[in-house]
């Protein structure tokens, strides 16, 4: 009667948000509707008794693209995720490795052909993401589930505690949590998490794999940069846009730096095109040249909008500063790891509470600066121009905490071999 309730429950959700799942971001649900219903014609193809890996979007996705890498070629895998820009990802990333797809509905007319298709030998979440009635299922069938390099965010932490005593179903499937930090091992033990289960094996993000240079693009931002600093504003939310533009005329605009500005959601770029358009600000878009095929001759823009995926990573090795976005606006922040491994000066907001962990590596190495809006943020940037040496400094220390925290990866692969069958076979 539970499980009854709960997927009525659901289903009313799914009915009241139906138009904007149907005709939303551009109809992208309506699209990839049969394989959220666990009928994805992929699954004819998946290889037998596969790990099935579940990242839910672009971060999670380069943390199973590490754990992938170290396993056995021959492992069979499948990896699902939730969002678009995570199935694009996982596709760029790991469709030689794995089958890839997306994570049905929590409802059995959804999950029984999914899991009758793919038969896991195991189920391995990377950072959480339970379903209550996938777990469910997935333990009565007597498949090992295991979250990777989990966490408890200040958030979901303030829900969970109300919902305390109907977390049964969410956590008791769960053979084993490995954790990020001790603070995430605390908080599974305030909700009633077996000692037994628990493991601080650190943050995978540390040991993410670099991203694949991209040459030709690099050298063609550096040629628009025409000699000037090359500042990137990544993952950024909305509404912050406009204050990063703010900045970025304080500082000067054009006659300082070449801004590369990067929104988090595909669906946002034509928004933030319009938003530059109205600024009069001189701009390209990255989906109007490929390589060194943009506008030759034509005066430098001040502003690159980066309407791409996949890219954004690998052009923080040649920015001279970066600012993380998801900061500056009450989101929870993003990663700021993927600057620190290429020593690139970092600027960051206030709202960083979901990597709580490693805002508190980063604030005690002072391996960033810390800006509250776009006057403090121009003055950062500003101060960094005028002194290169005082922004290597700060690259260099994030660099270096990057570094001395890399590990988590070996201690998550030895979890992962003492649960699986799969592994040790």
């Amino acid at each position: 009667m539970m499980w009854l309730l709960y997927q009525a429950g659901l289903c009313l959700l799914l009915l009241i948000a139906s138009p904007f799942l149907l005709f939303g971001r551009r109809g992208h649900y309506l699209q990839t509707l049969r394989s959220r219903m666990g009928r994805a014609a992929a699954l004819d193809s998946v290889a037998e008794a596969p790990i099935w890996l579940h990242a839910v979007s672009v971060g999670e996705v380069g943390v199973a693209a590490s754990l992938i890498r170290s396993l056995p070629a021959e492992t069979p895998l499948l990896v699902t995720t939730i969002t678009p820009t995570g199935q694009q990802e996982a596709r760029r990333q790991l469709a030689d490795r794995s089958t890839i797809t997306y994570f049905p509905f929590d409802l059995d007319f959804a999950i029984r052909p999914f899991l009758d298709s793919v038969g896991p030998s195991a189920l391995v979440l990377v950072e959480g993401d339970l379903w209550p009635l996938v777990l469910n299922r997935v333990k009565k069938r007597r498949t090992p589930i295991i979250v990777v390099n989990g966490r408890v965010s200040d958030r979901n932490y303030r829900r969970l505690q109300k919902l305390r005593p109907l977390l049964g179903p969410l956590f008791g499937p769960v053979d084993f949590f490995a954790v990020q930090g001790a603070q995430d091992r605390h908080r599974l033990l305030t909700l009633d998490v077996p000692e037994s289960k628990i493991e601080v094996t650190g943050n995978l993000k540390f040991d993410s794999l670099p991203p694949t240079r991209l040459p030709e693009l690099e050298q063609e931002i550096r040629r628009l940069s025409a000699g000037r600093w090359i500042l990137i504003a990544g993952s950024t939310m909305a509404t912050e846009e406009a204050i990063v533009l703010d900045a970025f005329a304080r500082l000067g605009g054009s006659q300082r730096a070449l801004l590369l500005l990067a929104p988090r959601h595909p669906e946002r770029f034509a928004a933030v095109g319009e938003l530059l358009q109205s600024r009069n600000l001189a701009h390209l878009r990255r989906s109007a040249f490929s390589g060194s095929a943009s506008s030759a001759g034509a005066e430098p823009p001040s502003v690159v909008l980066l309407d791409s995926l996949g890219e954004l990573s690998s052009l923080y090795a040649i920015a001279d500063a970066a600012f993380i976005g998801g900061t500056l606006v009450d989101t929870g922040g993003h990663n700021p790891l993927e600057p620190a491994r290429f020593g690139t000066p970092i600027a960051i907001g206030p709202s960083m509470q979901n990597f709580s962990d490693i805002e508190r590596l980063f604030d005690e190495a002072e391996a960033w600066t810390r800006v509250t809006d776009a006057a403090s943020l121009a003055e950062c940037w500003q101060g960094w121009i005028d002194d290169p040496q005082a922004a290597s400094r700060c690259g260099q220390r994030a660099e270096r905490l990057a570094e001395q925290h890399r590990g988590a990866l070996e201690k998550t692969l030895a979890v992962l071999e003492r649960h699986l069958p799969a592994l040790r076979s």
